[in-house]
């Protein structure tokens, strides 16, 4: 059985809208190069600004 990975040991990327960082998710395993955005909200909402002034 393989050895469990701590989170801390794995890759992370900072969300291109709210610029938080974000861990890898197996989810994302073969498109992490093309993965901008820590969740589903931030992708939908990629066109506003944070502070909510456009």
């Amino acid at each position: 059985m393989p050895r469990m990975r701590r989170k801390s040991d794995l890759p992370t990327k900072t969300c291109a809208h709210c610029g938080l960082p974000f861990t890898w998710r197996k989810k994302w395993e073969r498109d992490w190069d093309n993965v901008r955005y820590c969740s589903e909200r931030c992708r939908r909402s990629k066109g506003e600004r944070r502070d909510g002034l456009m």
